[in-house]
């Protein structure tokens, strides 16, 4: 299965100074085009402190300037391999685009006021499922889950305030360096990659 990509060349002239301004150019793009369902959607991978990896598909909540941010339980695996390992990738594959960005940094937890103001703009039913979910955890059948989550709802009716989880909250991946990857036909892509330096960033283009 082959696909030759045809689209605009990314040069280094194209690219706005820092890379999350790079990012909301290519954002908005991406979230006004039809073909690509939940353009928030990014593979966070991340690894044990002895480099043993895993990946996983989450959605991106929030962006400016200090990083990238998803929310979690941070019992769950990527919760425990970041406690001990911070470094983490971010990929959104943007394939209708044939584009890719790729971000590598580090991961900090979010404050607890930041983490409450988000879980407030969630729907109740997924408030309640933060709490009916021990996220990476064994579970004997999905009706254990389901019970769990009727007790919970039980508990909350609707339009009543869900307490926030204490093992629940967010990830901010603070960049150390963002790729730009644009396909194009003979496998001749271009790579442009943003490296932060002390006081900035320095773009490098990359064979591909």
């Amino acid at each position: 299965m082959r696909e030759q990509y045809r689209t605009p060349r990314l040069s280094v002239t194209d690219l706005a100074p820092e890379p999350i301004e790079q990012f909301a150019r290519w954002f908005k793009e991406t979230a006004t085009n039809p073909a690509i369902h939940e353009p928030n959607a990014m593979v966070v991978s991340t690894a044990t402190p002895d480099g043993r990896p895993s990946a996983r598909t989450v959605l991106l909540k929030h962006f400016d300037e200090a990083g990238f941010v998803f929310y979690t339980n941070y019992g769950s695996r990527k919760g425990g391999e970041l406690a001990a390992n911070p470094n983490v990738a971010l990929l959104f594959p943007w394939h209708p685009l044939a584009r890719q960005v790729i971000v590598t940094g580090r991961a900090a937890r979010t404050g607890r006021d930041e983490t409450v103001a988000y879980f407030r703009t969630r729907p109740h039913g997924s408030q309640l499922g933060a709490w009916a979910s021990h996220q990476s955890s064994v579970i004997e059948s999905r009706e254990e889950l389901l019970a769990r989550y009727a007790e919970l709802a039980a508990r909350y009716p609707e339009h009543e305030q869900v307490p926030v989880p204490p093992e629940w909250g967010g990830f901010r991946v603070v960049p150390e360096t963002v790729e730009f990857w644009q396909g194009h036909e003979n496998r001749l892509h271009d790579r442009l990659r943003y490296v932060r330096t002390g006081e900035g960033w320095r773009v490098e283009r990359l064979s591909p």
